[in-house]
């Protein structure tokens, strides 16, 4: 569940709230009942599984794993539909 942040427009006291996406907005302060405004705050997000880290990029000889499946594939080619008409073909 999201934290929202509001900041109340009459004594600027900021409030957080945990809400579901399908709640509504909070619209009066809790100390002073004047209306309030959401604000945008800065996230915080968390790496979760495998990924870089556990990949060998955090070794200290500064050597990443090697193993066959980090090796990438090469790049498809996808002809334009258009390649008689686009200037892209040229």
């Amino acid at each position: 569940m999201p934290i929202y942040e509001y900041e109340c427009e009459a004594c600027h006291k900021i409030v957080e709230l945990w809400q579901s996406m399908s709640e509504a907005p909070l619209a009066a302060c809790p100390e002073c009942a004047a209306p309030v405004k959401k604000i945008i705050s800065q996230s915080a997000f968390h790496l979760k599984g495998g990924g870089w880290y556990s990949d060998g990029y955090s070794n200290s000889s500064g050597k990443a794993n090697t193993s066959s499946d980090s090796v990438a594939s090469p790049e498809k080619k996808v002809a334009c539909p258009n390649a008689a008409t686009c200037p892209c073909a040229s």
